[in-house]
């Protein structure tokens, strides 16, 4: 049920323990690419548009709940791998209510703030009611949403990567069925797609904790273990809160740049829509790797494995890299048979727009895998302000030179700024590492 990362081969056990994650996250996928789907081709560019920005902000407001749960994932692997049960147990109630009660105050918050929200995003007239529509249904999603990360972060620290997926197929079929019931035979429009993701979300959150909680007592606190400690409240904030900082910039600055496209209006607005999920999936494994060597290194970590854990970030990163370049050279020869996927045939100038996103910034998606596996490596040995330092200095880049070159070179300008803030956190986050590498891996302790 639960994986050892502290033994055995690592190449193997990494690509073991990250394909159901790769997987899981693949049906996740599914939630936003089968709204963007069918919305695009059954209602056309300004659904596409408004589901797409939509899409945005969704993933700038759960960051901030995944970010604590990551955070609070990569305590919990530290404690398994120093096999201290009973701090383990006390960390899993504190990190629930913790969360809970920031999704809660989170949800509230969308609500009373929605139309401020929209004009900060500069939605063109045309296309604010539908997103408006769109949003109040989708918002309410946000708690199963937290339910799901929470219960499959505590499960993917014990190296159980396997039940999350089972879920996510469940509510991504789910997902898939009532999108084209409420879509093309309801005629129920975007607030249709909305209300099939809400259903298919709290099928996979309360199915998901309802397994953590019949299944897995052994990783939850027993009713005289419930108690407050101050001790791990401050490890549990100190991994949690900047590892939430650090995903919540990421998003934040996505946030910006998704603002600037809006200027462009409803054509660049649907290309960059599709070509978001277009790179949703093709980066994604790499992601999830990233999140699954995390897991690896934080074991490592509390087991005090340090020769384990430099031979397994030369690994994973090898690994890492080569795959990336294999996705970027399918995503630029096939980018215009990816676009028509999400476009209507007859929208050439979404289509074009689109094809040369992709062939821009997804031909040099071995920035983000390398930054991925920085990102879950600092977190894993309670270095989460370095991923934080290299979120600023990717999202920043990013933003700063976005917003430079749209003017004088037009959106290419927006496509050329990513790769070129991945590249420089690259360097900045191995460059530390190799500087300090003997402090990280705790050798000098």
């Amino acid at each position: 049920m639960y994986q050892d990362l502290t033994k055995g081969s690592i190449t193997r056990g990494l690509l073991l323990f990250a394909l159901p994650m790769v997987a899981g996250n693949l049906l996740q996928q599914l939630y936003n690419i089968a709204d963007t789907l069918i919305v695009g081709q059954a209602l056309g560019r300004n659904a596409l548009a408004a589901v797409g920005s939509a899409f945005t902000l969704m993933t700038f407001l759960t960051s901030i709940f995944l970010g604590l749960s990551m955070g609070a994932g990569a305590l919990f692997s530290i404690y398994l791998g120093r096999k201290d049960h009973l701090a383990l147990r006390s960390a899993v109630a504190h990190a629930f209510v913790l969360i809970a009660a920031v999704t809660l105050v989170l949800n509230l918050a969308v609500y009373l703030l929605m139309d401020p929200i929209l004009h900060f995003l500069q939605i063109p007239p045309e296309l604010y009611a539908s997103m408006r529509e769109y949003l109040w249904i989708i918002f309410a999603g946000l708690p199963a949403t937290f339910l799901y990360n929470f219960s499959a972060s505590l499960l993917r620290s014990a190296g159980n990567s396997v039940a999350p997926l089972w879920f996510l197929g469940a509510s991504a079929l789910l997902n898939i069925g009532l999108d084209l019931l409420f879509v093309l035979v309801f005629h129920w429009g975007v607030a249709g797609a909305a209300v099939a993701t809400v259903i298919a979300q709290y099928l996979s959150g309360v199915g998901l904790g309802l397994y953590v909680l019949l299944r897995c007592r052994e990783l939850l606190p027993r009713r005289s273990e419930l108690r407050f400690s101050g001790r791990i409240l401050r490890e549990l904030l100190d991994l949690s809160l900047l590892t939430c900082a650090q995903q919540s910039a990421m998003n934040f600055g996505i946030l910006l740049v998704q603002r600037l496209v809006d200027s462009f209006g409803p054509v660049t607005m649907a290309a960059f829509a599709a070509a978001v999920k277009i790179d949703a999936f093709a980066y994604l494994p790499v992601q999830d790797f990233g999140n699954a060597f995390s897991t690896f290194v934080a074991q490592n970590y509390g087991a005090g494995q340090v020769e384990r854990l430099r031979e397994g970030v030369r690994k994973a990163t090898a690994v890492s890299a080569a795959f990336s370049c294999l996705i970027s050279a399918a995503v630029v020869v096939f980018a215009r048979p990816l676009m028509r996927i999400f476009v209507q045939a007859g929208d050439t100038e979404v289509l074009a727009a689109g094809v040369l996103y992709l062939r821009v910034e997804g031909a040099f998606y071995v920035g983000i895998g390398c930054l991925f596996l920085l990102y879950g490596f600092y977190r894993a040995v309670k270095r989460p302000g370095m991923s934080v330092v290299l979120t600023v200095i990717s999202l920043g880049t990013r933003v700063a030179l976005a917003y430079a070159l749209a003017g004088p070179v037009g959106e290419v300008g927006i496509w050329m700024a990513i790769p070129i803030g991945w590249f420089l956190a690259d360097a900045t986050g191995y460059g530390y590492y190799l500087r300090h590498r003997r402090a990280l891996l705790g050798e000098n302790e």
